[in-house]
């Protein structure tokens, strides 16, 4: 069995890859070989009482491996970057003080890599009046009009932030109207004092949506309309960023406006395959030495004779 080293930098594991291609699969092998604990980069996970549609690890995963940044907020909370950043880094470094092996897992792009590259993203308090401002001229005049306004401000972010995510264009243009500087130059980096490796799960884009789809109908038969349902009927609002999730949007859809469940449940599908592109975008853009596999590749080896190298 692996110990952690006593000096030197201490080792992070990372496993990410799109929606579906199997990372929680991998990473609970590798955490039971190791005596690893697992930290959540999953912007959806962070949401309590949404459990089905975010995919979060059972129960019994969680009693098998120790689990960390997940269920922090209710689904009207709101979680910075810089935040998510500073529990990710508190959380390995406490795995790390009790000698176990931390893996960094999951299919937020964003998350992982301010993790890993060490960015330092601006510490500008959320403004209410001017983000409904700024979502009410979205939905007045769409996305594209939206992303304009802030490439207008602030050229360079067009290559680093997705123009379909409104919620991060409001913020990009919160944190540059409020500080009067472009968003891009307030990301400076302080890589962090881990020694990195960094997995990245592949698989064929056919077999991958198929994956994805087939994983939707399992969650509407674990009961996602009925979690959307209770959601609702606790006052939680179809607009708030967490209800954006896949899904969420489109049942609430079938529950408020009609939309046949068939079609909410295909626009979900859909919505998924979207995202993945989106995902794997993301990952190629920002590459920093991921070893591709197939998930199928068995790596326990490849870790040993990692590890053993500290």
């Amino acid at each position: 069995m692996w110990k952690m080293p006593l000096t030197g930098d201490k080792p992070l594991i990372v496993i990410l890859g799109a929606t579906a291609v199997g990372k929680t699969e991998l990473a609970l092998q590798i955490a039971q070989a190791f005596e690893g604990e697992i930290v959540g980069a999953d912007s959806r996970q962070i949401y309590t009482q949404m459990d089905i549609g975010t995919a979060k690890p059972t129960l019994e995963e969680r009693k098998l491996v120790p689990h960390h940044l997940i269920d922090l907020i209710p689904p009207d909370g709101d979680l910075s970057l810089a935040s998510y950043q500073r529990l990710a880094y508190a959380a390995i470094n406490d795995i790390h003080e009790r000698g176990k092996l931390p893996l960094l897992v999951g299919g937020t792009g964003q998350y992982v890599t301010a993790v890993i590259e060490g960015w330092s993203p601006p510490e500008v308090p959320p403004n209410p009046e001017l983000r409904a401002e700024l979502e009410a001229f979205a939905v007045e005049h769409g996305w594209e009009r939206l992303f304009a306004r802030l490439i207008a401000l602030d050229p360079d972010a067009q290559a680093f932030i997705d123009p379909k995510n409104i919620r991060r264009v409001v913020r990009a243009l919160e944190v540059t109207l409020a500080t009067g500087k472009p968003f891009s130059e307030q990301r400076q980096k302080h890589p962090p004092p881990y020694r990195i490796l960094q997995y990245g799960l592949k698989m064929e884009r056919d077999r991958l949506y198929e994956r994805a789809d087939q994983r939707v109908d399992n969650m509407m038969q674990a009961g996602f309309l009925d979690e959307v349902r209770g959601l609702l009927n606790r006052g939680y609002s179809r607009t708030l960023p967490s209800m954006s999730g896949l899904g969420y949007r489109e049942l609430a859809a079938h529950l408020l406006d009609g939309v046949p469940l068939a079609e909410a449940v295909t626009l979900t599908k859909n919505a998924t395959h979207d995202f993945i592109r989106r995902q794997l975008t993301w990952f190629r853009g920002h590459d920093q030495g991921y070893l591709w596999h197939n998930r199928e590749i068995a790596l326990l080896t490849e870790i040993t004779r990692w590890l053993q190298e500290s």
